[in-house]
């Protein structure tokens, strides 16, 4: 009784998990890519699921904002879970695996819209030291 209990709650913790990293894209995906951010990671209008290391490499290299450290954490976390489906079970069901390569593209998407705010905010703070 106890496994089954566990299981659910697993399951359902994990429903809860996909449904919030979703919600965090599609509030993203909303949101145009400036020019130079564009230039920076070499992201057309659609990204790739294979350009999320690089642009996570490249968000690395920008200063934190508190706000976003747990939303990026979540959907490098969700970004892995959907590697793991697309190398195991898309193998065997191919609308799986383009639906795993959109979502992965939408990660990535996801990933250079926050290099985008955090080199905006980056702009700022530079400007108020310049200003005091």
């Amino acid at each position: 009784m106890a496994t089954l209990i566990f299981i659910l709650s697993a399951a359902a913790l994990l429903q809860f998990f996909i449904s919030y990293c979703r919600s965090l894209i599609a509030a993203s995906i909303k949101q145009p890519l400036s020019a130079e951010v564009r230039d920076v990671t070499g992201i057309p209008s659609a990204a790739a699921g294979d350009d999320f290391a690089r642009v996570i490499q490249l968000l690395d290299l920008c200063p934190e904002r508190p706000e976003e450290r747990g939303r990026i954490r979540a959907i490098n976390l969700y970004f892995r879970l959907l590697n793991l489906v697309s190398s195991t079970l898309a193998r065997f069901v191919p609308s799986l695996m383009a639906w795993t390569d959109m979502e992965r593209g939408q990660c990535t998407y996801f990933a250079a819209v926050t290099l985008d705010r955090r080199i905006a905010f980056s702009r700022d703070m530079l400007a108020q030291q310049m200003d005091s």
